[in-house]
Protein backbone atom coordinates (compact mmCIF):
# COMPACT_ATOMS: atom_id res chain seq x y z
CA UNK A 1 0.00 0.00 0.00
CA UNK A 2 2.89 2.38 0.62
CA UNK A 3 3.75 2.19 -3.08
CA UNK A 4 0.15 2.87 -4.12
CA UNK A 5 -0.08 5.83 -1.76
CA UNK A 6 3.08 7.30 -3.28
CA UNK A 7 1.70 6.84 -6.80
CA UNK A 8 -1.75 8.34 -6.22
CA UNK A 9 -1.30 10.80 -3.35
CA UNK A 10 -2.61 14.23 -4.34
CA UNK A 11 -4.30 13.05 -7.53
CA UNK A 12 -7.98 13.79 -8.02
CA UNK A 13 -10.63 11.26 -8.92
CA UNK A 14 -11.37 13.27 -12.07
CA UNK A 15 -7.78 13.07 -13.33
CA UNK A 16 -7.61 9.34 -12.69
CA UNK A 17 -10.98 8.87 -14.42
CA UNK A 18 -9.64 10.78 -17.43
CA UNK A 19 -6.64 8.43 -17.43
CA UNK A 20 -9.09 5.51 -17.63
CA UNK A 21 -10.50 6.84 -20.93
CA UNK A 22 -13.23 8.69 -19.01
CA UNK A 23 -15.11 5.40 -18.82
CA UNK A 24 -14.70 4.58 -15.15
CA UNK A 25 -15.85 6.33 -12.01
CA UNK A 26 -19.01 6.68 -9.99
CA UNK A 27 -21.86 9.00 -10.87
CA UNK A 28 -24.62 8.02 -8.43
CA UNK A 29 -22.66 7.82 -5.15
CA UNK A 30 -21.83 10.86 -3.07
CA UNK A 31 -19.60 11.55 -0.08
CA UNK A 32 -21.58 11.45 3.17
CA UNK A 33 -18.65 12.47 5.36
CA UNK A 34 -17.47 15.82 4.05
CA UNK A 35 -14.28 16.46 2.11
CA UNK A 36 -11.82 13.92 3.56
CA UNK A 37 -10.16 12.07 0.63
CA UNK A 38 -9.96 8.29 0.46
CA UNK A 39 -7.15 6.09 -0.82
CA UNK A 40 -6.99 2.41 0.06
CA UNK A 41 -7.31 -1.20 -1.01
CA UNK A 42 -10.68 -2.79 -1.81
CA UNK A 43 -12.12 -5.46 0.46
CA UNK A 44 -15.24 -6.35 -1.50
CA UNK A 45 -18.55 -7.42 -0.01
CA UNK A 46 -21.81 -8.42 -1.65
CA UNK A 47 -24.94 -8.30 0.48
CA UNK A 48 -28.62 -9.02 0.10
CA UNK A 49 -30.63 -5.81 -0.42
CA UNK A 50 -31.07 -4.04 2.91
CA UNK A 51 -29.02 -6.64 4.83
CA UNK A 52 -25.60 -6.03 6.40
CA UNK A 53 -24.74 -9.42 7.94
CA UNK A 54 -21.79 -9.93 5.60
CA UNK A 55 -20.43 -6.46 6.25
CA UNK A 56 -19.99 -7.48 9.88
CA UNK A 57 -18.42 -10.74 8.69
CA UNK A 58 -16.04 -8.88 6.35
CA UNK A 59 -14.71 -6.81 9.25
CA UNK A 60 -13.33 -10.02 10.74
CA UNK A 61 -11.07 -10.27 7.69
CA UNK A 62 -10.25 -6.58 7.34
CA UNK A 63 -6.64 -5.41 7.43
CA UNK A 64 -5.29 -1.90 8.00
CA UNK A 65 -5.50 0.04 4.75
CA UNK A 66 -8.63 -1.72 3.51
CA UNK A 67 -11.72 0.03 2.19
CA UNK A 68 -14.97 -1.92 2.46
CA UNK A 69 -16.54 -1.81 -1.01
CA UNK A 70 -20.12 -2.96 -0.56
CA UNK A 71 -22.42 -4.05 -3.36
CA UNK A 72 -25.92 -3.48 -2.03
CA UNK A 73 -27.49 -3.64 -5.51
CA UNK A 74 -28.33 0.06 -5.27
CA UNK A 75 -31.14 -0.63 -2.80
CA UNK A 76 -31.83 2.41 -0.62
CA UNK A 77 -34.71 1.18 1.54
CA UNK A 78 -32.44 0.34 4.49
CA UNK A 79 -29.07 1.69 5.61
CA UNK A 80 -26.21 -0.78 5.40
CA UNK A 81 -23.69 1.12 7.54
CA UNK A 82 -23.87 3.60 10.41
CA UNK A 83 -21.99 4.69 13.52
CA UNK A 84 -21.55 1.19 15.00
CA UNK A 85 -19.87 -0.15 11.86
CA UNK A 86 -17.89 3.08 11.50
CA UNK A 87 -16.41 2.56 14.97
CA UNK A 88 -15.76 -1.15 14.44
CA UNK A 89 -14.12 -0.52 11.07
CA UNK A 90 -11.88 2.26 12.34
CA UNK A 91 -10.72 0.06 15.22
CA UNK A 92 -9.50 -2.46 12.63
CA UNK A 93 -7.64 0.10 10.55
CA UNK A 94 -10.26 0.25 7.78
CA UNK A 95 -10.00 3.56 5.93
CA UNK A 96 -13.55 3.99 4.65
CA UNK A 97 -16.77 2.61 3.21
CA UNK A 98 -18.08 2.60 -0.34
CA UNK A 99 -21.74 1.58 -0.31
CA UNK A 100 -23.89 1.02 -3.38
CA UNK A 101 -26.90 1.46 -1.15
CA UNK A 102 -28.02 3.64 1.75
CA UNK A 103 -26.23 4.98 4.83
CA UNK A 104 -27.33 6.36 8.18
CA UNK A 105 -25.79 8.26 11.14
CA UNK A 106 -24.34 10.73 8.67
CA UNK A 107 -23.56 13.16 11.47
CA UNK A 108 -21.13 10.59 12.89
CA UNK A 109 -19.32 10.20 9.57
CA UNK A 110 -19.02 13.98 9.31
CA UNK A 111 -17.90 14.37 12.92
CA UNK A 112 -15.30 11.61 12.66
CA UNK A 113 -14.16 12.55 9.15
CA UNK A 114 -14.45 8.88 8.20
CA UNK A 115 -14.85 8.51 4.43
CA UNK A 116 -18.20 7.01 3.47
CA UNK A 117 -19.75 7.13 0.02
CA UNK A 118 -23.35 6.07 -0.51
CA UNK A 119 -26.33 6.40 -2.75
CA UNK A 120 -28.80 7.77 -0.23
CA UNK A 121 -29.55 8.36 3.47
CA UNK A 122 -32.27 6.75 5.56
CA UNK A 123 -32.80 6.18 9.30
CA UNK A 124 -34.17 2.69 8.60
CA UNK A 125 -31.83 -0.02 9.83
CA UNK A 126 -30.73 -3.21 8.07
CA UNK A 127 -31.64 -6.87 8.39
CA UNK A 128 -28.99 -9.38 9.45
CA UNK A 129 -30.09 -12.55 7.69
CA UNK A 130 -27.78 -12.87 4.68
CA UNK A 131 -26.95 -14.24 2.26
CA UNK A 132 -23.79 -12.56 1.05
CA UNK A 133 -20.19 -13.05 -0.01
CA UNK A 134 -16.74 -11.60 0.63
CA UNK A 135 -13.78 -11.03 -1.70
CA UNK A 136 -15.53 -11.57 -5.00
CA UNK A 137 -15.86 -9.17 -7.91
CA UNK A 138 -18.70 -6.72 -7.25
CA UNK A 139 -20.58 -4.07 -9.22
CA UNK A 140 -20.53 -0.58 -7.73
CA UNK A 141 -22.54 2.07 -9.55
CA UNK A 142 -21.71 0.44 -12.88
CA UNK A 143 -18.04 -0.23 -12.06
CA UNK A 144 -16.61 -3.72 -11.60
CA UNK A 145 -14.37 -3.86 -8.53
CA UNK A 146 -12.14 -6.79 -7.59
CA UNK A 147 -10.48 -7.50 -4.25
CA UNK A 148 -7.24 -5.55 -3.93
CA UNK A 149 -8.18 -2.85 -6.46
CA UNK A 150 -7.18 0.67 -5.49
CA UNK A 151 -10.02 2.89 -4.28
CA UNK A 152 -9.56 6.64 -4.74
CA UNK A 153 -12.25 9.05 -3.64
CA UNK A 154 -12.71 12.77 -3.14
CA UNK A 155 -15.51 15.33 -3.28
CA UNK A 156 -16.23 14.46 -6.93
CA UNK A 157 -16.74 10.74 -6.32
CA UNK A 158 -14.74 7.54 -6.71
CA UNK A 159 -12.59 5.64 -9.15
CA UNK A 160 -11.43 2.04 -8.86
CA UNK A 161 -8.02 1.18 -10.26
CA UNK A 162 -7.07 -2.41 -11.08
CA UNK A 163 -4.05 -3.25 -8.96
CA UNK A 164 -2.08 -4.66 -11.90
CA UNK A 165 -2.53 -1.41 -13.85
CA UNK A 166 -1.93 1.00 -10.99
CA UNK A 167 1.57 2.13 -11.93
CA UNK A 168 0.70 2.86 -15.54
CA UNK A 169 -2.51 4.68 -14.64
CA UNK A 170 -0.72 6.75 -12.01
CA UNK A 171 1.88 7.85 -14.57
CA UNK A 172 -0.84 8.85 -17.03
CA UNK A 173 -2.67 10.79 -14.33
CA UNK A 174 0.54 12.57 -13.26
CA UNK A 175 1.12 13.58 -16.89
CA UNK A 176 -2.44 14.93 -17.16
CA UNK A 177 -1.98 16.78 -13.87
CA UNK A 178 1.14 18.50 -15.20
CA UNK A 179 -0.70 19.45 -18.40
CA UNK A 180 -3.62 20.90 -16.45
CA UNK A 181 -1.27 22.93 -14.26
CA UNK A 182 0.34 24.43 -17.38
CA UNK A 183 -3.09 25.35 -18.78
CA UNK A 184 -4.14 26.96 -15.50
CA UNK A 185 -0.89 28.93 -15.39
CA UNK A 186 -1.45 30.11 -18.96
CA UNK A 187 -4.97 31.30 -18.07
CA UNK A 188 -3.62 33.31 -15.15
CA UNK A 189 -0.94 34.78 -17.43
CA UNK A 190 -3.50 35.71 -20.09
CA UNK A 191 -1.96 33.29 -22.58
CA UNK A 192 -4.59 30.57 -22.79
CA UNK A 193 -4.34 28.82 -26.17
CA UNK A 194 -7.72 27.67 -27.48
CA UNK A 195 -6.68 27.25 -31.11
CA UNK A 196 -7.52 23.53 -30.81
CA UNK A 197 -11.13 24.65 -31.29
CA UNK A 198 -10.42 25.73 -34.88
CA UNK A 199 -10.15 22.17 -36.16
CA UNK A 200 -13.49 21.25 -34.58
CA UNK A 201 -15.63 24.36 -35.07
CA UNK A 202 -15.64 25.55 -38.64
Amino acid sequence: MAEFHEWFAGLSASLVSDSLDRLRGTHGLRPMHGAQPLLGRALTVQVAPGDNLYIHAALRQAQPGDVLVIDGAGNTERALVGEILLSAARARGVLGFVVDGAVRDVDAFIREGFPCYGRNVTPRGPYKNGPGSINGTVSIDGNLVSPGDIVLGDADGLVFIPADQAGQIARQARSLHAKEQRILADIVAGAYDDTWLDAIIK
